[in-house]
């Protein structure tokens, strides 16, 4: 849920946290120095340092950190150093971001970095340096804002708002109770490193209500829960570019609510709306029992690019699929290989025997196999 804070004036409130589709990041970067405020935090075990802050918007307790931002222009947060007990918790009513600059930063109760802002939020990993994010094994009682409300702590970095991420460097996060990273909004790869690991008493390695673009970088994914996916999107999910690697090791998770049980099986990619691909390579491998490599419950289309899809566990409680689609799967271009140990390589929903209706190819492709645990094909 998308929240107004108390601090922001009344007659603010109508444009306060709302979504702003056509910012572009070139434009950020165009801006002018009265355009932006920056502020650097340095964190330091148990403290942090902050200068640049002449508006009075940072307060921290020991290396907690609250921002409450009215400016009208671009904040940027510069941070920096490294704290095992430490946070950064932001409010703001404009879009903002952060310059990841040799951050390691873990939160022992709660999110690493927790963006309470629904406008865009930039996370930017500077060239050369690698960043860590680390959410706690256990989270404590989720604060509240200003006007009284509990605020959400989904992820190791959470942001009510769309979270683009940009940069040359490497940015690490871990997720130990909740998803890695998640958003109320969509998430958006312009550029940088990735690796996101979750244990097995996390969840998600990325959660997006509202879409999944995938545009460029490298991102690495490693999910170990059970039942979880690499990428959990409510919405459509689009690949235009970059690198993409999946494994997901978790076993299906069984539950039990109210006398009905249910059983989750994991995912490379679970998307509630369309799949597209059109350029990038995406590469996924599922180890647990009933894994899925993408689970999408509308078509599953690839235009272009590198598709590499294996399910490598067991059938005992669940289904393994390679590629499975609730309405088609749809071949124009690109190299395309999924392959299953124990079920259909590609299921479309067809009850068919016939390995070839499982997929559509459009087309006349320079290759292909097409079988019941392995489709190859490629344009």
């Amino acid at each position: 849920m998308k929240k107004i804070f108390a601090y922001i004036p009344l007659f603010l409130t109508a444009i306060a946290c709302t979504n702003d589709d056509n910012y572009s990041w070139d434009n950020f970067v165009d801006k002018t120095a009265t355009d932006t405020i920056r502020i650097n935090i340095v964190y330091n075990g148990t403290s942090v340092n902050v200068t640049g802050d002449n508006y009075g918007f940072v307060t921290a307790n020991g290396a907690d950190v609250t921002v409450k931002s009215s400016t009208n222009s671009f904040l940027q947060l510069v941070l920096s150093g490294e704290s095992n007990d430490g946070s950064l918790l932001i409010y703001s009513w404009r879009k903002n971001g952060v310059l990841l600059n040799g951050l390691n930063l873990t939160n022992t109760d709660g999110p690493a970095i927790n963006n309470q802002c629904g406008k865009s939020f930039y996370v930017t990993s500077a060239e050369g340096t690698t960043n860590t994010l680390t959410d706690g094994t256990t989270y404590s009682t989720a604060p509240t804002n200003a006007k009284g409300d509990t605020i959400d702590q989904k992820a190791t970095l959470f942001s009510e708002g769309q979270i683009y991420f940009n940069g040359t460097g490497t940015l690490n996060i871990y997720g130990n109770t909740k998803n890695a990273v998640a958003s109320d909004d969509y998430v958006t790869i312009l550029s940088s490193t990735i690796n996101i690991k979750v244990d097995s008493t996390g969840s998600n390695g990325i959660k997006t209500n509202d879409g999944m673009f995938i545009k460029g970088g490298n991102l690495n994914i490693d999910v170990a829960a059970k039942g979880a996916r690499g990428i959990k999107n409510d919405a459509r999910t689009e690949i235009s570019g970059g690198t993409t690697t999946i494994i997901t090791r978790g076993a299906c998770k069984i539950e039990t609510i109210d006398g009905i049980t249910d059983t989750t099986s994991c995912a490379g990619i679970k998307s509630d709306s369309l799949f597209t691909m059109t350029a990038g390579t995406l590469a996924i491998t599922s180890h647990g029992d009933g894994g899925k490599g993408i689970n999408c419950s509308e078509n599953i289309e690839l235009n272009g690019g590198s598709m590499t899809v294996k399910t490598e566990g067991d059938n005992k409680i669940g289904k393994p699929k390679a590629v499975k689609s609730d309405t088609g799967i749809i071949l124009r271009g690109g190299n395309f290989h999924a392959e299953c140990k124990k079920s259909w390589a590609c299921d479309n929903g067809s009850d068919s025997d016939e390995p070839e209706d499982h997929l559509t190819i459009v087309g006349t492709p320079v290759s292909k196999t097409i079988g019941k645990r392995l489709v190859e094909v490629s344009f």
